[in-house]
């Protein structure tokens, strides 16, 4: 079984929740190290946008 990690090396905001979501399509597992408030993601699903900032990307 292969995996990958996503991995930031700046604060806030660079794109880990896009790359994320994208890589989450084809998982069949997502995990997430540590916790508190995320930077917010916007998920545009079905019609619906919906705006998240304490559920990770790829849930």
């Amino acid at each position: 079984m292969s995996s990958i990690v996503v991995v930031g090396t700046q604060w806030g905001d660079e794109g880990k929740g896009k790359i994320t979501d994208f890589l989450a399509e084809d998982a069949n597992v997502i995990a997430r190290f540590s916790g508190g408030n995320n930077a917010g993601h916007t998920i545009k699903f079905d019609g619906e946008t919906y705006k998240l900032h304490l559920v990770p990307s790829g849930i």
